[in-house]
């Protein structure tokens, strides 16, 4: 059996193949109902028999085949045909009586076809055969054994990473120096102004300005910036920011540029939108969880306070894009009236012990206007813990200030208010010194830094993210979240498939020490809150559309505790994933157990 490496075509013939069993059972049924029934007992069967004592095979194929089972007998369901408004049952039963099913496309065969031959043991290898150590010794000689096959593995981990380059290596150091020099010559700025947030402030590049030929911007994404500012789309890099990017044609800064340049189907799926009465950017449906104005509560326990709703830059694939206007509006501040209205009622609801004080990113006031918002929120008797998002390690390091590292430490109070920082850095090439510099003023202060990393297609690579966490580790930064690329079809050019984020988690996070992954998966369900991904019983998958992409039901939180509906979601499909792997000189055969993630 070949495995899945770019070279595969997957057709209804290959289907036809692979999946002959299952097209017999449909053939001879009388109708679809029967046809479901008879493929759903076959299935269970498959299962029945790869627990038995005597199978042989190995436990990663015993599990792959439960697994499969699970996602099999969950795509027969008539409650998967009632909510997703197609059925996989159907499919097989027309493509068993040869009726013609032109809606089929590549991904779909592809996705349904690895399912039945993982179910049949006949799919791609597992991690675990890079570790072979014979079950036949034991003590000491085992234990030499398992280290040298260890030794192996790591060291192909170690080669995997070194793929990646990293704003801590020397030779990435130098090269960012001197273009930020060249970047100060533009400008007429000095050394001193540089190392001023405020100058960076006042200096922010919103559209194609001379200073991007400095580095190596195509004339498409030129031509993007200029859409996007027509448009009425923030656009906004820091000087900082765009001293990360190379100057010269390279692949590795490619995270950098996603991040801040909008690519022409954002742009065109923007201005769609703003002429639809019927679409809603709104996505997390923050609107209907804010009980007052600047206030968003998903959680008995915390609230998210919004004092300020824009930032020094715009990632594209923001949560916020409905409610940011433009880098840095001066409207961007609300009035302290609304301020004190969101705190007073903040106040009157003392179940509430944790407040996440971000926007926009609230690090881009002055300490002054900062600290008094501050100060106001840890005068809350019941606030145990402030946490602040901000992006500003990232787009801005030199606004933590030895003042600002004083500020957070002040309103420290050990055993009664924790203060914590919580950023969101994207890729290795974005940790640099100036971060590093950064954290540890604030670490120095007592104040700890999480991370929350946002899996998008442009860190997504084989060890891309293991690489991350390690580096932010040794920065003093903690992995906290990792969230799946949220559902919004303009960030369309960043989703990952689910199945990809639980194979990083299962197969590289989970090689790392154990406080280099400390992060946790999580899809965020709009209006309920986070889904915990690498526990199964959060999540169904429900059917495959005829594109290949999964639909998923995602439990609530609340589901032991109070009567709520589920959230019904579409992945994007995992052959178009592998596909543009592909284009990016990946070899999708390096991921061929996605398939077996659900």
């Amino acid at each position: 059996m070949a495995l899945p490496t770019q070279t595969i075509e997957y057709t209804e013939e290959k289907f036809r193949a692979e999946a002959a069993e299952f097209l017999v059972i449909a053939e001879s049924a009388s109708n679809v109902e029967v046809a479901r029934e008879r493929i759903f007992e076959q299935v269970s069967r498959y299962q029945y028999d790869m627990f038995r004592e005597d199978v042989g095979l190995s436990e990663g194929k015993v599990i792959r085949v439960r697994d499969c089972a699970r996602a099999m007998r969950s795509l027969l369901k008539a409650r998967s045909d009632s909510f997703t408004g197609f059925s996989v049952a159907r499919v097989l039963f027309d493509l068993g009586k040869r009726n013609p099913r032109p809606d089929l496309q590549p991904g779909f065969f592809a996705d349904l076809m690895h399912i039945i031959m993982g179910l049949e043991t006949r799919g791609a290898s597992e991690i675990s055969d890079y570790l072979n150590i014979s079950s036949s010794l034991t003590g000491r000689r085992a234990a030499l054994a398992r280290s040298n096959e260890l030794d192996r593995f790591g060291k192909h981990v170690e080669e995997r990473m070194q793929r990646y380059a990293h704003g801590l290596q020397g030779e990435i150091v130098a090269e960012r120096l001197m273009l930020r020099d060249r970047i100060c010559r533009q400008f007429g700025a000095s050394t001193e102004d540089w190392n001023d947030w405020r100058w960076h402030l006042r200096h922010v590049i919103r559209d194609a300005h001379p200073v991007l030929s400095l580095v190596h911007v195509t004339k498409e994404e030129l031509e993007d910036i200029r859409s996007a500012r027509e448009a009425r789309i923030p656009v906004g890099i820091t000087p900082y920011y765009l001293s990360l990017m190379d100057c010269h044609p390279s692949t590795r800064d490619r995270a950098i540029r996603a991040q801040v340049i909008p690519n022409s189907e954002y742009i065109e799926q923007m201005k769609q939108y703003r002429t639809s009465k019927e679409c809603d950017l709104d996505f997390m449906r923050e609107h209907d969880t804010s009980p007052i104005d600047l206030i968003t509560r998903r959680y008995p326990g915390i609230v998210i306070f919004k004092p300020y709703n824009t930032c020094p830059q715009i990632c594209v694939y923001c949560q916020r894009n409905w409610e940011i206007t433009d880098v840095l509006s001066e409207e961007a501040l609300a009035s302290t009236e609304r301020i004190d209205a969101a705190l007073a009622w903040i106040r009157d609801h003392p179940t509430i012990r944790e407040v996440l004080v971000t926007g926009g990113d609230p690090l881009t006031l002055d300490d002054d206007i900062l600290g008094e918002i501050l100060q106001k929120v840890a005068a809350i008797p019941s606030v145990e813990r402030i946490r602040i998002g901000t992006r500003t390690p990232v787009t801005l390091p030199m606004r933590f200030t030895e003042s600002l590292a004083q500020l957070f430490g002040s309103l420290r109070v050990p055993g009664k208010r924790e203060i914590a920082v919580v950023t969101h850095v994207e890729h290795p090439y974005e940790i640099t010194p100036d971060m590093v510099t950064a954290v540890d003023r604030l670490r120095r202060e007592g104040i700890p830094v999480y991370n929350q990393l946002v899996y998008t297609f442009y860190v997504s690579r084989r060890f891309e993210a293991a690489l991350l966490r390690r580096l932010l580790r040794l920065a003093g930064i903690d992995p906290y979240y990792t969230f799946n690329t949220k559902g919004k079809e303009e960030t369309k050019a960043y989703r990952v498939p689910i199945a990809r984020l639980l194979q990083e988690q299962k197969e590289e996070a989970r090689i790392l020490p154990g406080l280099e992954r400390t992060d946790e998966a999580v899809f965020n369900v709009p209006g309920l809150g986070k889904n915990y991904l690498r526990a199964y019983q959060h999540h169904d998958l429900l059917s495959i559309r005829p594109d290949g992409s999964r639909i998923y039901e995602f439990h609530p939180w609340e589901k032991n505790i109070a009567p709520q509906s589920t959230y019904i979601g579409e992945d994007i499909p995992i052959l178009d994933y592998l596909n543009r792997l592909r284009e990016i000189g990946e070899d999708p055969a390096d991921y061929q157990t996605i398939w077996y993630y659900f």
